[in-house]
Parts: structure tokens; C-alpha cells; sequence
């Protein structure tokens, strides 16, 4: 639960002026009167001076006094506070951290190298300031974290795991969401809100990228001979039907076999064929 509360400061312009005020009337007293007992007025005004304080727009200030916590100021200009406040800034505004790939493993076990974006804020500069150390190294140990077990949810592709709906590579938005999820939850400790987060680098590791990649050839060549043989046989099909339909040319088993074994020669080669041309009968 948060513990954030704000804290609304004097004027700066007005407590400028009484402690101009208050020197230059101590010095023309000392200097007219001889009331060098003003000095101490003096001192006390010199002391109040360290309480000045400008807050710049998104940004905020956290105020502690003797170790206890009195408040945040978020209003922006200039003001003036207790001298015995400590005054913590922290910035308000939207942060980038482009995390340079690390290598985990997905969930099959196979290396990967995998980098996000993540665009954050604080929200809760009481949980930023005392329920962590150190918020920005926070959020650097935390998105490791979260790609580390996003990583171990899903599997880089289906090439392995063929009951797979969801990969990291064709995951898209579904797997961005959840990463977010994750950070959010984990960053809500230091009063961070998550923006949006991403995958920004997705590969193999490289000692087996290179098996990786020529699996995938191999995967979409067959995949590619697949199709070819699916449409030859439905195309040997047809031509065998038009033919007997249209009472073209009677065809018995043994012609029916050589005409299906040259059609799918020719339908299913990788090289162009070369045609011969029987000038003679049928059955020479």
C-alpha cells in the first residue's frame, strides 16, 4: 500500500523577501542604532537560506526530516521549506532501458539470445525512495529477471514443439503483454509504473545458430516438397480423369503407370525437363 503523501511547501518569492528584509533592517540597525544584537537575526536568516527549493516541471521532491518521512512535492516553481528537511529530487519523466541481449534458455532447453525495450516512469516516489535500494538498478535486475522466465514460458518457435500456439518468435502482441505483466509486477515494489514493454533482439545463441538455421532450411524445403507432391498428384489426377471422361485415348494399368511416373518426373523436379519425342507408335 502506497504511503505517499503531499506535501505543500511556503512560497519561495515571499520567504525571499522577509529574509532580505529581515538582513537589511539588521544591518541598518547595527549601523544607525548600534543594536549589534541583531546579528543573530542575521545568522538566522543566513541559516534559513539552504530551504529555498525549485521544483522543474515532472519532477518531484521527497522531503524527510531527522529520518522521517513528511511528504512529496509535486507542484512545480519555487519554494521555500524547513533548512533540517532533506530534499530527495527524483524525475518524473518517461525512461527508456534497452537492455543489451542476454542468453537464456527457452522452454526447450535450446540457448537464445533475447533484448527488450522497456519505457517506464515513477509513479510512487515513496515506494522509489525507501522500499529499495537503489530503484534504477532495481529496474535493470528485475527486466532480466522477467525475460528470464518469459523465456522459460515459451519455446523460440514450433519447429520442435509442434503443439505450440504460441512462440516467442510468432508470439507478437499476446507475448508483449504478458512480458509487461510480469515487469509490472515485479516494479510495483519500487513504486514503478510500466509504460510498454518489448522484444527488441530475438535469435538463436551462436553455437547453435548455425544448426538452427540449416534445420530450418531443411523444415521448409520439405515443406515446400509437400505442396508440390499434394498439387502433382491432385494434377496426374485430373489429366488420368479428363482423359478417360473426354474418351481421349484408352489407357490400360501399364500406360496408366508410365503416364503418372513422367507426369510426376516432370511436376516434381527441381530442374526443367527434357522432353522426348516419340515419332513412332504408342508402344515404342
Amino acid at each position: 500500500m502506497s504511503q505517499e503523501k503531499f506535501s505543500t511547501p511556503s512560497s519561495g518569492f515571499l520567504m525571499l523577501f522577509a529574509i532580505l528584509s529581515f538582513i537589511v533592517l539588521s544591518i541598518l540597525g547595527m549601523v544607525l542604532l548600534e543594536q549589534f544584537w541583531m546579528v543573530a537575526i542575521i545568522i538566522i536568516a543566513v541559516f534559513c537560506l539552504p530551504g529555498f527549493i525549485i521544483v522543474n516541471p515532472n519532477e518531484s521532491n521527497v522531503l524527510v526530516l531527522f529520518g522521517k518521512y513528511k511528504g512529496t512535492i509535486h507542484d512545480n516553481g519555487f519554494f521555500w521549506v524547513n533548512p533540517f528537511y532533506t530534499k530527495k529530487r527524483f524525475s518524473l519523466r518517461a525512461r527508456n532501458l534497452n537492455n543489451d541481449p542476454i542468453k537464456v534458455n527457452d522452454k526447450l532447453g535450446n540457448p537464445i539470445m533475447i533484448g527488450i525495450v522497456l519505457v517506464w516512469r515513477i509513479r510512487d516516489t515513496f515506494k522509489s525512495a525507501f522500499d529499495v535500494d537503489n530503484y534504477e538498478h532495481f529496474v535493470q535486475i528485475q527486466s532480466e529477471s522477467a525475460i528470464r522466465k518469459l523465456a522459460g514460458t515459451y519455446a523460440y518457435d514450433d519447429i520442435e514443439d509442434a503443439d505450440a500456439t504460441v512462440t516467442l518468435r510468432s508470439g507478437g502482441e499476446e507475448v508483449n503483454v504478458l512480458l509487461e505483466k510480469e515487469l509490472a509486477e515485479r516494479l510495483d515494489i519500487a513504486g514503478i509504473e510500466v509504460i510498454e514493454a518489448r522484444i527488441s533482439y530475438l535469435a538463436y545463441a551462436q553455437e547453435i545458430a548455425g544448426a538452427m538455421l540449416r534445420r530450418q532450411q531443411a523444415t521448409a524445403i520439405v515443406s515446400a516438397r509437400f505442396k508440390i507432391v499434394e498439387g502433382a498428384v491432385s494434377m496426374v489426377e485430373m489429366a488420368l480423369e479428363q482423359l478417360s471422361v473426354k474418351k481421349i485415348i484408352d489407357l490400360d494399368e501399364d500406360k496408366k503407370a508410365a503416364m503418372v511416373s513422367n507426369l510426376m518426373v516432370v511436376l516434381c523436379s527441381d530442374k526443367d525437363a527434357s522432353p522426348v519425342v516419340n515419332t513412332g507408335t504408342l508402344h515404342q
